[in-house]
């Protein structure tokens, strides 16, 4: 470590192990106490310092009823209302940040599906540096509007930068416009090449999409779907999707004809990954947010409260 390093990290040892005020840090190192808290802001920035806020109880009742209902580990976060989606998004995207942080560890593989929510939680990542470690993305992100490629190698890119990791782009369209086509493709080496590396990760970090939503689901708003493509979710009974692989209500994927020509892992492929992360925020994710769980595709589901009550007054029997 240089000289600063050295500073900021004695100073928040100082304050955050062994309880020292900001006053007696600065005697101790000869600043002022403004001096102090710059380190202490620079250390937390550089994530030398990672600062958690556990709700009691595991997130309280409402998170107790999630985890009873559908079996998966909920980290509730609570949000004063009135708020308007984008910040409630902010709120949940910067506590899953701080989760994901302390989730992904030296030697392990992270698996992204872009997404509007998996973009906020990027935001607000601080460099954590673990050692071989890998970022893959699990679903392509060309469209027939533009490339699309940016988007996904972009966050797949910032994931990576954050933690000192090998990222791995997927640099293939989310829909093929034939199924035979995507059938080719995966016999490809370059594509089994990510494929075999999706296959080996250890954390997923995923959003759901929803039809409509006040904070839309880039899957809907970037050209993705043709309008043929939209009307046939409606016949088919679409509420959203996960990873682009489109939900039913009830969970059911496997007979969505579109899915046969999407690059992300189906519910099935991503339970092979021991932790899957669902990010979600606000009321109009809700009814994806309850296909996707009932999909088996989640195991930590990371919410706001009111839209984790949502969740729980409509799921619960009666």
């Amino acid at each position: 470590m240089d000289g600063r390093d050295e500073l900021m990290h004695e100073a928040a040892t100082m304050y955050y192990l062994q309880d020292a005020t900001m006053e007696t840090i600065g005697r101790q190192l000869r600043m002022s106490r403004s001096g102090v808290s710059r380190l202490l802001k620079a250390a937390r920035e550089r994530g030398m310092v990672q600062v958690q806020v556990r709700s009691p109880g595991a997130g309280g009742a409402v998170a107790r009823s999630v985890e009873r209902l559908f079996r998966v580990r909920a980290h509730v976060v609570p949000v004063r209302s009135p708020l308007t989606d984008d910040v409630r998004l902010d709120h949940v995207s910067r506590y899953a940040a701080q989760l994901l942080q302390g989730w992904f560890g030296h030697g392990m593989t992270l698996g992204l599906a872009w997404g509007t929510t998996v973009a906020a939680v990027a935001v607000h990542l601080t460099h954590t540096p673990i050692r071989d470690a890998t970022v893959v993305q699990l679903n392509g992100a060309a469209n027939t509007l533009s490339s699309g490629l940016a988007y996904g190698t972009d966050l797949v890119s910032q994931f990576a930068q954050a933690f000192d990791a090998v990222p791995e782009h997927f640099p293939v369209p989310a829909f093929f416009d034939f199924a035979a086509t995507r059938q080719l493709m995966w016999r490809e080496r370059s594509v089994r090449h990510v494929l075999a590396v999706q296959a080996r990760a250890d954390l997923a970090v995923f959003g759901v999409g929803a039809l409509v939503a006040p904070v839309p689901s880039h899957v809907y708003t970037s050209g993705y779907l043709e309008e043929e493509d939209r009307t046939a979710l409606a016949v088919d009974g679409v509420v959203g999707d996960v990873c682009t692989v489109f939900l039913r209500e009830d969970g059911s994927w496997e007979d969505v004809a579109i899915n046969d020509r999407a690059t992300g892992p189906t519910p099935r492929q991503l339970q092979a990954i021991d932790r899957r992360v669902c990010v979600v925020a606000g009321e109009a994710k809700v009814v994806p947010l309850r296909a996707a769980l009932r999909a088996g595709a989640v195991t930590d589901l990371v919410i706001d409260e009111p839209t984790a009550n949502t969740l729980v007054r409509g799921t619960m029997p009666g």
